[in-house]
Protein backbone atom coordinates (compact mmCIF):
# COMPACT_ATOMS: atom_id res chain seq x y z
CA UNK A 1 0.00 0.00 0.00
CA UNK A 2 2.78 2.32 1.08
CA UNK A 3 4.37 1.89 -2.36
CA UNK A 4 1.10 2.39 -4.74
CA UNK A 5 1.14 5.88 -2.28
CA UNK A 6 4.13 6.79 -3.04
CA UNK A 7 3.91 5.63 -6.66
CA UNK A 8 0.00 7.92 -6.56
CA UNK A 9 2.22 10.77 -5.56
CA UNK A 10 4.75 10.83 -7.97
CA UNK A 11 2.41 10.91 -10.45
CA UNK A 12 0.93 14.14 -8.79
CA UNK A 13 4.22 15.66 -8.93
CA UNK A 14 4.98 14.91 -12.33
CA UNK A 15 1.73 16.50 -13.47
CA UNK A 16 2.37 20.23 -11.61
CA UNK A 17 5.69 20.01 -13.23
CA UNK A 18 4.16 19.23 -16.87
CA UNK A 19 1.38 21.96 -16.45
CA UNK A 20 4.11 23.99 -15.20
CA UNK A 21 6.66 23.59 -18.46
CA UNK A 22 3.80 23.46 -20.67
CA UNK A 23 3.18 27.33 -20.89
CA UNK A 24 5.97 28.31 -23.45
CA UNK A 25 5.57 24.87 -25.38
CA UNK A 26 4.34 25.28 -29.25
CA UNK A 27 3.28 22.61 -32.17
CA UNK A 28 4.35 18.75 -31.43
CA UNK A 29 5.74 19.28 -28.43
CA UNK A 30 2.69 20.94 -26.61
CA UNK A 31 0.29 18.21 -28.18
CA UNK A 32 2.53 15.63 -26.48
CA UNK A 33 2.69 18.06 -23.27
CA UNK A 34 -1.59 18.26 -23.59
CA UNK A 35 -1.90 14.54 -23.81
CA UNK A 36 0.58 13.76 -20.63
CA UNK A 37 -1.04 16.23 -18.93
CA UNK A 38 -4.85 14.70 -19.92
CA UNK A 39 -3.53 11.35 -18.25
CA UNK A 40 -2.26 12.95 -15.09
CA UNK A 41 -5.57 14.81 -14.79
CA UNK A 42 -7.21 11.38 -15.22
CA UNK A 43 -5.07 10.00 -12.64
CA UNK A 44 -5.29 12.45 -10.16
CA UNK A 45 -9.34 12.43 -10.66
CA UNK A 46 -9.60 8.31 -10.12
CA UNK A 47 -6.74 8.17 -7.29
CA UNK A 48 -9.00 8.66 -4.66
CA UNK A 49 -11.79 5.69 -5.63
CA UNK A 50 -8.16 3.23 -5.82
CA UNK A 51 -7.08 4.40 -2.51
CA UNK A 52 -10.66 3.58 -0.99
CA UNK A 53 -11.31 7.27 0.33
CA UNK A 54 -14.14 7.72 -2.73
CA UNK A 55 -17.30 5.45 -3.89
CA UNK A 56 -16.01 2.97 -6.52
CA UNK A 57 -17.56 4.04 -10.00
CA UNK A 58 -16.47 1.57 -12.62
CA UNK A 59 -17.62 4.16 -15.49
CA UNK A 60 -15.69 6.76 -14.33
CA UNK A 61 -12.32 3.73 -14.20
CA UNK A 62 -13.42 3.03 -17.96
CA UNK A 63 -13.35 6.81 -18.58
CA UNK A 64 -9.84 7.31 -17.10
CA UNK A 65 -8.68 4.05 -19.22
CA UNK A 66 -10.31 5.86 -22.39
CA UNK A 67 -8.12 8.80 -21.88
CA UNK A 68 -5.27 6.49 -20.98
CA UNK A 69 -5.54 4.42 -24.08
CA UNK A 70 -5.92 7.83 -26.40
CA UNK A 71 -2.49 9.25 -25.67
CA UNK A 72 -0.41 6.19 -25.42
CA UNK A 73 0.72 3.43 -27.66
CA UNK A 74 1.08 5.06 -31.11
CA UNK A 75 -0.86 8.01 -30.60
CA UNK A 76 2.17 8.69 -28.05
CA UNK A 77 4.78 7.65 -30.19
CA UNK A 78 3.91 10.06 -32.94
CA UNK A 79 4.26 12.50 -31.05
CA UNK A 80 7.90 12.38 -30.40
CA UNK A 81 9.40 12.65 -33.51
CA UNK A 82 13.22 13.02 -34.37
CA UNK A 83 14.67 16.36 -33.68
CA UNK A 84 11.85 16.97 -31.13
CA UNK A 85 13.87 17.71 -27.70
CA UNK A 86 15.33 20.35 -26.53
CA UNK A 87 14.02 23.06 -24.33
CA UNK A 88 10.75 23.71 -23.47
CA UNK A 89 10.28 19.72 -24.36
CA UNK A 90 11.53 18.06 -20.92
CA UNK A 91 12.13 14.33 -23.64
CA UNK A 92 15.47 13.26 -22.77
CA UNK A 93 17.30 12.21 -25.73
CA UNK A 94 17.01 8.63 -24.51
CA UNK A 95 14.18 8.78 -26.47
CA UNK A 96 14.99 8.58 -29.74
CA UNK A 97 18.43 6.50 -28.63
CA UNK A 98 16.34 3.71 -27.29
CA UNK A 99 13.64 4.32 -29.12
CA UNK A 100 12.75 0.57 -29.26
CA UNK A 101 12.30 0.90 -25.32
CA UNK A 102 10.45 4.16 -25.71
CA UNK A 103 8.08 2.20 -28.21
CA UNK A 104 7.39 -0.70 -25.66
CA UNK A 105 6.52 1.56 -22.56
CA UNK A 106 4.23 3.13 -24.41
CA UNK A 107 2.68 0.24 -26.01
CA UNK A 108 2.32 -1.21 -23.01
CA UNK A 109 0.34 1.79 -21.51
CA UNK A 110 -1.96 1.39 -24.29
CA UNK A 111 -2.43 -2.23 -23.31
CA UNK A 112 -2.87 -1.37 -19.76
CA UNK A 113 -5.22 0.86 -20.16
CA UNK A 114 -7.67 -1.63 -22.50
CA UNK A 115 -6.81 -3.97 -19.51
CA UNK A 116 -8.16 -1.63 -16.71
CA UNK A 117 -11.54 -0.49 -18.82
CA UNK A 118 -12.07 -4.68 -19.12
CA UNK A 119 -11.18 -5.20 -15.11
CA UNK A 120 -13.30 -2.01 -14.42
CA UNK A 121 -16.22 -3.81 -12.96
CA UNK A 122 -13.68 -6.39 -11.26
CA UNK A 123 -13.69 -4.03 -8.51
CA UNK A 124 -10.73 -3.03 -5.96
CA UNK A 125 -8.96 -5.56 -4.34
CA UNK A 126 -10.29 -4.95 -1.07
CA UNK A 127 -14.14 -5.77 -2.39
CA UNK A 128 -12.43 -9.22 -4.15
CA UNK A 129 -10.76 -9.87 -0.88
CA UNK A 130 -14.49 -9.78 0.73
CA UNK A 131 -15.93 -11.96 -1.83
CA UNK A 132 -13.56 -14.63 -0.71
CA UNK A 133 -10.61 -14.25 -2.82
CA UNK A 134 -6.75 -13.71 -0.94
CA UNK A 135 -5.45 -10.35 -1.84
CA UNK A 136 -2.32 -11.93 -1.30
CA UNK A 137 -2.72 -13.92 -5.29
CA UNK A 138 -5.17 -10.59 -6.08
CA UNK A 139 -4.19 -7.72 -4.33
CA UNK A 140 -1.49 -5.04 -4.10
CA UNK A 141 1.45 -7.53 -3.09
CA UNK A 142 1.16 -10.54 -4.47
CA UNK A 143 1.39 -12.31 -7.75
CA UNK A 144 -1.36 -10.53 -9.66
CA UNK A 145 -1.15 -7.21 -7.39
CA UNK A 146 1.36 -4.20 -8.19
CA UNK A 147 5.08 -6.12 -7.77
CA UNK A 148 6.74 -4.79 -10.22
CA UNK A 149 5.88 -5.34 -13.39
CA UNK A 150 8.78 -2.94 -15.00
CA UNK A 151 11.84 -5.84 -14.88
CA UNK A 152 11.04 -6.33 -11.17
CA UNK A 153 9.68 -10.17 -10.81
CA UNK A 154 5.83 -9.07 -11.49
CA UNK A 155 4.21 -11.73 -13.51
CA UNK A 156 0.59 -10.90 -13.76
CA UNK A 157 -0.28 -9.51 -16.95
CA UNK A 158 2.63 -9.54 -18.47
CA UNK A 159 3.90 -12.11 -21.14
CA UNK A 160 7.28 -14.15 -21.42
CA UNK A 161 7.91 -11.40 -24.16
CA UNK A 162 7.17 -8.77 -22.33
CA UNK A 163 3.91 -7.97 -23.75
CA UNK A 164 0.75 -7.24 -22.06
CA UNK A 165 -1.84 -9.86 -22.07
CA UNK A 166 -5.03 -7.73 -21.70
CA UNK A 167 -6.70 -10.88 -20.94
CA UNK A 168 -5.38 -11.52 -17.96
CA UNK A 169 -5.40 -7.98 -16.49
CA UNK A 170 -9.40 -8.19 -17.19
CA UNK A 171 -9.46 -10.65 -14.44
CA UNK A 172 -7.43 -8.39 -11.67
CA UNK A 173 -8.85 -5.99 -9.18
CA UNK A 174 -8.93 -2.50 -11.15
CA UNK A 175 -6.72 -1.13 -8.36
CA UNK A 176 -4.13 -3.86 -8.97
CA UNK A 177 -4.11 -3.30 -12.84
CA UNK A 178 -3.76 1.01 -12.43
CA UNK A 179 -0.84 0.63 -10.24
CA UNK A 180 0.67 -1.06 -12.97
CA UNK A 181 -0.44 1.77 -15.18
CA UNK A 182 1.34 3.53 -12.38
CA UNK A 183 4.52 1.57 -12.36
CA UNK A 184 4.33 2.30 -16.89
CA UNK A 185 4.07 6.09 -16.18
CA UNK A 186 7.10 6.08 -13.77
CA UNK A 187 9.55 3.34 -15.79
CA UNK A 188 9.35 5.54 -18.70
CA UNK A 189 9.50 9.05 -16.62
CA UNK A 190 12.63 7.74 -14.41
CA UNK A 191 14.05 6.56 -18.11
CA UNK A 192 13.00 9.66 -20.87
CA UNK A 193 12.07 12.67 -19.54
CA UNK A 194 14.28 14.94 -17.82
CA UNK A 195 13.46 16.31 -14.17
CA UNK A 196 11.98 20.54 -14.45
CA UNK A 197 14.38 22.82 -12.58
Amino acid sequence: MKKTTLLLSLIAVSAASLVWAHGSATGIVKERMDGMVAMSKATKAITPMMRGNVEYNAEAIRDYARTIEEHAGEAMTKLFPEGSGGMPSEAKDDVWTDWEQFEVLAMQLENLGKGLAQAAENGLAASVSEEGASTNMMGTGGMMGTGGMMGTGGMMGQTMNGMIDIEMLAQMPADAVFAKVGQTCSACHTKFRAESN
